[in-house]
């Protein structure tokens, strides 16, 4: 832990390195005052020197300048030293996220990888200054003290030495209790996140359920715990500045008595008991010092912790060593595929599937809710990786290829459609950073997006807010298929991406999709069948198996359960803007009107 953390002060290694060197400088200058005012009060005051008193005064006044100097930079390369290390933390954890597979990320949670950026980064940058400056300052200032007093008088020096003795122990016993609390305090901090993160995303729903108090109450739970947690922690920590003061006044009046009888016995001056009570006040805060470096250190030890798993974590899908960095076709097939998400659960969510799409075919999948539809394109662009089997697009493992390219190349508009805070032409670039404005006006009119994105004031600089909350469920999905577009894909999957949109429009899209892009192998997963019943072939799954896969006459004709969803829809009248009664109508003139006439 400790190795992986210190490879992130990198460049920041000159200001860590001099922020302790400073405070040595410091300490020098700090311990050199005492013996220069006991000169003072032996040497001049007590003889009438006045030439003494105001040389070794100069002296003193130039020790505390030097030390003023040494204080200030050491505090200036303190804080560079640890906002750039923070800096460092924050970067290299977001830059190792990203490579995450969907699988890593279930692992820490969302709310967590967000405490993990923010409060415990927040926690190590400030231990980490502590280390830096009061870590290397309180041991030598206690060291240098502890030996000048040893000097004066060995007799009261012992006092110290017990008191350190003392202090140790009680420093100890309280952080091997407060240690645990700080570990759990964090996991709190998670399920707060969580909780927050949950309903400001979810706010409108909210809202419109009237649930803002049952929010309230679970934000109240999260932040109890949080509270009860801390408390805990805190009540055993209150025992630290008690015993610290009452060991500071202790020795200061063991010191006091036993050095006023040394000096009516003739055996220390008045300026060596003067030099023994700063010496005194330097020990024992150096020695508070430490306890607050060791609270910090206690608490941050857990955020290390925390910190160190994600900065070690390697993704579960990397790179094959030779890459393959050219996809020959759109061809897709799967081996006797088997898949779980978790290598110790029993049962596979995909089980033995095996089939076999041609380049540039239009596939349609449906199946019932929890089927695995979602889960079985995903690994196509290898978002998960099989466990038995095998997936290969363009006749290759998908293994076999290098990850960007892959992705590349399979462009999926997944169930949930997300957007950026940004313009709508930056929000579509992300199929193309480099893509013109006129690629993604034909892009948007493909997606039929260009219709509404013309209507707004800004047309495509129209500023969408973040999640895309000023556009509709279904301008956002034209949208996220028009930046799926701009890739110029090999496959285009479509993961339920039109269920916000109207039949007609949905059939002007699949109609596009025919017309400009018809050596892309397609993979349109809906729930609907007018989204799927021109396509090529439909794939019928359930419970993670094939159950049924040809045309829309074929299925019809042989499969029970594609046979069941389509007399459903029918009987029902279909969508929401079809004629009861008149289901296989209502797709025809769909697509009739997106044509301008006869298909």
């Amino acid at each position: 832990m400790l190795k992986t953390l210190a490879g992130q002060v990198k460049e920041f290694k000159w200001p860590s390195i001099l922020t302790p060197v400073m405070m040595v400088l410091e300490v020098i200058m700090e311990m050199v005052i005492p013996l220069l005012m006991a000169s003072i009060i032996d040497n001049g005051v007590e003889k009438g020197d006045m030439n003494h008193i105001l040389r070794v005064g100069g002296l003193m006044v130039v020790a505390a300048l030097f030390g003023l100097l040494f204080g200030l930079l050491g505090g200036a390369f303190g804080a560079r030293a640890s906002t750039g290390f923070a800096r460092n933390l924050r970067m290299t954890m977001f830059e190792n996220i990203q490579t995450f597979s969907f699988a890593n990320i279930d692992k820490f949670s969302t709310a967590g990888l967000v405490t993990r950026l923010t409060t415990d980064v927040t926690n190590l940058q400030m231990a980490y200054q502590m280390i830096l400056r009061m870590f290397v300052r309180a041991p030598i200032s206690l060291i240098v003290a502890m030996s000048m007093s040893f000097y004066i008088s060995s007799r009261l020096a012992t006092v110290y030495l017990v008191a350190v003795v003392v202090l140790a122990f009680f420093l100890l016993l309280i952080m091997s209790r407060v240690t645990g609390y700080f570990r759990q305090v964090f996991e709190k901090y998670d399920d707060l996140n969580a909780s927050v993160q949950e309903n400001v995303t979810g706010i409108r729903v909210v809202k419109a359920y009237v649930r803002e108090n049952y929010e309230r109450d679970k934000f109240k739970k999260a932040s109890e715990n949080l509270y009860r947690m801390f408390i805990k922690a805190e009540k055993t920590l209150t025992w630290n500045m008690p015993i610290m003061m009452s060991t500071v006044y202790t020795c200061i009046l063991l010191i006091s008595w036993l050095g006023a009888k040394m000096i009516v016995q003739n055996e220390l001056t008045t300026g060596e008991l003067m030099s023994m009570l700063a010496y005194c006040m330097n020990i024992l805060m150096s020695l508070m010092m430490m306890s607050m470096v060791f609270v910090m250190v206690t608490m941050s030890y857990a955020s290390a912790r925390r910190i160190s798993e994600v900065l070690n974590e390697k993704s579960s899908l990397t790179n094959p060593e030779h890459p393959d960095y050219e996809i020959p076709d759109g061809s897709i097939s799967f081996e006797h595929v088997n898949f779980r998400y978790r290598q110790e659960s029993e049962n596979n969510v995909l089980k033995d599937v095996t089939l076999e799409i041609g380049s540039g075919e239009t596939i349609g999948l449906i199946g019932g809710t929890g089927s695995s539809k979602s889960t079985l394109i995903s690994l196509i662009s290898r978002l998960y990786d099989v466990n038995d089997g095998c997936v290969r697009v363009g006749g290759k493992d998908v293994r076999t290829y290098d990850l960007d390219t892959l992705r590349r190349q399979v462009a999926v508009v997944l169930q949930k459609n997300v957007l950026f805070s940004g313009t709508i032409l930056e929000n579509l670039r992300w199929g193309d950073a480099d893509a013109t404005e006129e690629e993604c006006i034909h892009a948007a009119k493909l997606a039929c997006a260009d219709e509404f994105i013309s209507q707004f004031p800004d047309g495509y600089n129209t500023y969408i807010e973040q999640g895309g909350t000023n556009v509709s469920g279904g301008q956002k999905q034209r949208l996220c298929i028009a930046r799926a577009l701009l890739r110029k894909p090999r496959v285009l999957i479509l993961d339920d991406s039109t269920s916000a949109v109207d039949t007609a429009t949905d059939a002007r899209i699949r109609r596009a999709f025919r017309e400009e892009i018809p050596g892309t192998t397609k993979i349109i997963i809906s729930q609907r069948i007018s989204s799927v019943m021109d396509a090529d072939r439909i794939l019928v799954l359930e419970d993670g198996q094939v159950n049924g896969f040809g045309t829309h006459e074929e299925l019809l004709e042989n499969n029970a359960i594609y046979r069941e969803i389509y007399e459903s829809q029918m009987n029902a009248g279909g969508d929401f803007d079809e004629t009861p009664g008149n289901y296989d109508a209502a797709y025809r003139d769909a697509d009739f009107d997106a044509a301008g006439g006869e298909n």
